[in-house]
């Protein structure tokens, strides 16, 4: 696999982890009852994006290293995905 095969995947991985480690432990103005002047009650009251980028990154990894392993060592790849779509020969 090419480096550049790894990065996209890699890439792809981490972007779609971000959207479902984002709500994790959001806590809005509203639910703190300290809505400051010009916000909107539902913005968060801290927002901790080192927390964030770290556990985002973490998850990929592992994802990524359990594909690795089912390709490489296992043989499993998109060809044995079986076909949902049915051919119209």
């Amino acid at each position: 696999m090419s480096l550049l095969t790894v990065a996209a995947i890699y890439f792809i991985l981490w972007w779609t982890v971000l959207f479902m480690v984002l709500p994790l432990g959001y806590r809005s103005q509203q639910e703190d009852g300290e809505v400051t002047v010009g916000t909107v009650e539902s913005a968060p009251t801290k927002f901790r994006g080192g927390r964030v980028v770290i556990l985002t990154t973490l998850i990929s990894a592992v994802l990524y290293a359990a594909y690795y392993l089912a390709s490489t060592w296992f043989g499993f790849g998109i060809t044995n995905i079986p076909n949902i779509v049915p051919s119209f020969e």
